[in-house]
């Protein structure tokens, strides 16, 4: 009869512990992956895609850890963000949901919409029609919508959406407070963000978790679902595999 080997089990207790720490430790302060679950990002991210983001680009909050402990206040190795960054935070009003959007404004800025268009500073936005007819989704209904390449002032370039009818046309100013920042979804009138101040609002630096950098799987659930892995053939965007988030 053969007796069990009490070493073998302890060996294999500490090597499932090593390798969660590690796994702990690479997510905490290297890479993160996440999923996109809305279509408030498109056509730059779509509903299915997968993507990596790293922590360490911004420096470190307890938001950088799994469970947001509060293990200390401040950000840690601070790097400021730049307009135009894809970035996940967490949303101020729970500090637990995790958002993703591009960044527009930063503390001192002034954001506006007037008539559609979006003014950074008092300066509108300069944008250019790529075309009148791209058809994105909002929720799980399809629109047609003008598709535009915005710049902002530090010439970051990016693609950005707007229903025909512009439906959010004017605001407010916005007025970015000191350790702060304001995000919009590049699908601009089907997007939760720095407009709706009851639910987003202005984003504090300690609730940055990472910026979005590439795309590592993608798939469309409406054709299929990720362990429907016979469906596959169908449902798999190949063509967004390591595909830049710009």
């Amino acid at each position: 009869m053969i007796k069990p080997n009490k070493n073998f089990f302890i060996d294999n207790i500490k090597t499932l512990l090593y390798a969660l720490i590690i796994a702990i430790i690479i997510r905490s302060l290297f890479i993160q992956p996440f999923y996109i679950p809305s279509s408030s990002m498109e056509p730059n991210l779509l509903v299915g895609d997968r993507i990596f983001v790293t922590k360490y680009t911004y420096g470190y909050s307890k938001h950088s850890f799994p469970f947001s402990p509060p293990i200390f206040k401040n950000r840690l190795l601070k790097k400021n963000p730049e307009r135009g960054d894809v970035v996940v935070f967490k949303t101020p009003t729970d500090n637990r949901t995790d958002y993703i959007k591009r960044l527009i404004g930063i503390p001192g800025d002034s954001i506006q919409f007037i008539d559609g268009e979006l003014y950074l500073n008092n300066n509108q936005i300069l944008k250019s029609i790529i075309s009148k007819s791209e058809q994105v989704f909002c929720s799980n209904k399809k629109f047609i919508t003008y598709k535009f390449e915005e710049k902002l002032p530090n010439n970051k370039k990016y693609i950005a959406v707007y229903n025909k009818q512009f439906t959010f046309q004017n605001s407010d100013k916005f007025i970015i407070p000191d350790k702060h920042y304001f995000f919009l979804g590049d699908n601009r009138d089907c997007s939760k963000d720095s407009r709706f101040l009851s639910s987003v609002g202005y984003v504090h630096e300690n609730n940055l978790v990472g910026k979005a950098q590439f795309i590592f799987f993608s798939s469309d659930y409406r054709v299929g679902r990720f362990l429907e892995f016979w469906k596959w053939h169908k449902s798999v965007r190949y063509d967004r595999f390591f595909k830049i988030i710009k």
